[in-house]
């Protein structure tokens, strides 16, 4: 067996372990805790050490090798006429990467929830649910067509809903989890109506067949679509797009992730880092090739018009609403969206690499930032409130010390963390190719450094804002190492896309590992995407200034003199009314309440009391109605007619018959019935003679 066939076998069984183990916990070993979360953790280790074994085989390829060669496997599994539609696995430079952050965040995440639902009466069904979360993670990653991705990310979407709403007896919950469902299926039903206008124009969905080819891309893009003015290319991009909209949060359907912070906090570090929202922003940028067909110079397709908007608004819009949270859980929900966002207008704008740098940069610290939060809210007692908290630093040292790499890195501080190195790549972009985004995200990173000092200031520094914050304790082990593991990724994993012309270090270096292998997923497309072509300072300047101007700026309101408890805080005496709207996330919720919801609740009810109650009921009911009639008037048939007439009647005459014979023939007298004989036979006698 050459090393080739053993990658191929690998792939294809990655997905796998997690699987069965959900399929084994869900069937066999319910009852037993301790054995549940060690099948979880067993598998999802499996999957972890055959997705880091493909993924440090083929970094010694190369990109460009493995992108001309890449491992892939093929079955045919349903055919259609003359064509079969195949499945299969594949694996080039976007999947090797793709594979290793999601497998070591996933473990990590796996062996941290051990800590964390300790106790929990339904602690063996949240590994099951964990693991298909994993299983669809990571068979979306390996998958080498559209129609096999979407299975997988609808897997995703379940298992979101089960465990947003794995609480299910807090009505918040169970409210998120319907919230989050309705909402991404907005997007998914959009998404797949581009997947199968695809279909019906290419006969094929597998991502090599369509990406790699250009004579497809080019009847794609030069083909007109049934949306006037936008060619197929556009059309079926902006539709794809959709689905990133819903599924990775951004504005519009943004609403569900917030809510989403009901369920437990392992399952916000997976939605947020390591799988679903991830998964949105995965899609496009395999899809980059079709977006970005027919696009001239700095001018951006449709799509990519499109996700340069939505991208840079969202990035900054909820970045202001993350200002105004007091909830632990809900800043970094928001912080998710802006982030994510920042990967969106970075595809907008045609800054492939530094959009997938992001991706898998913003995985690390943010599963680092959500698992700390959630062994601040064990460590205090599930207490959530920031402004009840205070004085954790000492109490918890290494939830504090690795929540400050990750807040730090999520703020892009300058040369150390991992955020600054994938955010100033995206900003260096920007800057070169689209002034507006830049100056926007710009002003997103100034406000993302603030509210993360705020959140680091609120939690740790000053003493106890509340009584759970006074008794609060360091988190166990097996719930700080995670942490540690995480918060070195956080650190150092930026140094792999260090550009070759920085100053210094990228001299030291020497060579931007990350851009030359991932790039090489887009093959020539990668050599002609506009981007900076030598090092400017400015926009570093500008990135740099903007990280530590909000870390600042965030010190010198909450950090230099720490709240006292029952003290307002000091934004929302500064801001007023702009602070109430930025707590109420912009009435968004309750716009869409009164413009949908409202409408959609009034037009349901009116449809159930007028065409269901009035209409269908009113045909069904009279239909009884006639069968009661028909069964009425049967019934007076029945007594009257049938039983009082002819059956009883003829029963009547017969016997009323009988009864005048018997008193006429049956005398008892013997002259009578000699008499009778006598007539009888003469009667006889006379029938005899008239017809003999």
């Amino acid at each position: 067996m050459t090393i080739r066939q053993l990658l191929e076998i690998l792939t294809v069984l990655i997905p796998l372990p997690p699987f069965l183990a959900f399929a084994f916990i869900v069937l066999f070993f319910n009852r037993w805790k301790r054995l549940s979360h060690s099948i979880a953790i067993g598998a999802m280790a499996l999957s972890f050490l055959m997705a880091q074994i493909v993924f440090w085989t083929v970094i010694g390829w190369g990109g460009e090798a493995l992108y001309e060669h890449p491992i892939a496997v093929q079955v045919p599994w349903l055919p259609s006429g003359d064509e079969v539609l195949s499945m299969g696995v594949m694996v080039d430079p976007l999947t090797a990467i793709t594979l290793f952050f999601v497998s070591i965040t996933c473990l990590a995440i796996f062996i941290y929830s051990v800590g964390y639902m300790h106790g929990d009466p339904r602690y063996s069904r949240f590994f099951a649910y964990i693991s298909l979360f994993a299983t669809g993670m990571l068979g979306l990653t390996v998958a080498d067509n559209l129609l096999m991705l979407f299975i997988f990310w609808e897997i995703m979407g379940l298992c979101s809903y089960l465990l947003i709403g794995f609480w299910f007896e807090k009505p918040s919950a169970y409210r998120a989890a319907i919230k989050a469902f309705l909402t991404t299926r907005i997007g998914d039903v959009i998404m797949l109506l581009g997947i199968a206008y695809l279909y019906s124009q290419t006969g094929t969905l597998s991502f090599a067949a369509i990406l790699r080819d250009e004579a497809v891309l080019h009847e794609l893009a030069v083909t007109p679509s049934v949306i006037s003015g936008l060619s197929v290319a556009a059309a079926v991009g902006l539709l794809l797009f959709a689905g990133t909209v819903g599924k990775s949060a951004q504005f519009p359907l943004h609403v569900w992730l917030p809510d989403a912070m009901e369920g437990p906090t392992p399952v916000s570090a997976m939605i947020h880092a390591a799988t679903m929202v991830s998964a949105g922003v995965y899609m496009v940028v395999r899809m980059f090739p079709l977006l970005a067909v027919g696009m001239e110079g700095a001018v951006g397709t449709p799509p990519m018009v499109a996700m340069a908007i939505i991208g840079s608004f969202t990035a900054f819009f909820a970045a202001t609403i993350a200002v105004a949270q007091d909830d632990i859980k809900r800043v970094l929900a928001y912080s998710t969206i802006s982030q994510l966002a920042y990967m969106v207008a970075a595809l907008g704008i045609g800054a492939y690499v530094a959009a997938a740098f992001h991706l898998v940069t913003h995985a690390f610290f943010k599963a680092l930032l959500f698992l700390g939060s959630g062994s601040v809210i064990i460590g205090a007692h599930h207490e959530q409130d920031m402004m009840e908290m205070g004085g954790l630093r000492k109490r918890m040292p290494v939830t504090f010390w690795t929540f400050l790499i990750g807040g730090f890195a999520l703020s892009g501080f300058p040369i150390l963390t991992a955020g600054f190195w994938s955010k100033d790549e995206i900003l260096a972009y920007a800057w070169h190719l689209n002034p507006v985004v830049f100056w926007v995200l710009a002003a997103g990173a100034l406000l993302t450094a603030f509210y993360t000092m705020r959140q680091i200031c609120l939690t740790f520094l000053g003493e106890p804002r509340g009584e759970h914050a006074e008794h609060a304790h360091e988190t166990p082990w097996v719930m700080t190492g995670p942490l540690v593991v995480l918060a070195l990724f956080a650190l150092f994993f930026g140094f792999v896309g260090v550009p070759e012309e920085f100053p210094v270090l990228g001299e030291l270096i020497g060579y931007n590992w990350f851009h030359h292998f991932v790039g090489a997923t887009v093959g020539e497309l990668l050599h002609h995407l506009p981007g900076p072509e030598s090092f400017n300072p400015v926009p570093l300047a500008i990135s740099v200034v903007a990280a530590l101007g909000g870390l600042t700026l965030g010190w010198l309101v909450y950090g230099r003199r720490p709240l006292k408890a029952g003290e307002t805080d000091p934004l929302a005496r500064w801001l007023g009314p702009v602070h109430t709207v930025l707590k109420n996330k912009y009435y968004i919720d309750e716009l869409y309440h009164f413009v949908f919801i409202r409408p959609t609740v009034w037009l349901a009810g009116a449809v159930f009391r007028w065409f269901d109650r009035g209409l269908i009921d009113g045909i069904l009911h009279g239909i009884a109605r006639l069968g009661e009639i028909l069964g009425i008037a049967n019934r007076w048939v029945h007594t009257y007619v049938i039983d009082g007439g002819v059956v009883d009647g003829s029963a009547k005459v017969v016997g009323a018959t009988g009864r005048e014979l018997r008193q006429v023939l049956q005398t008892g007298q013997v002259q009578h019935y000699l008499l009778q004989v006598l007539m009888f036979l003469c009667a006889f006698a006379l029938l005899y003679i008239l017809f003999f």
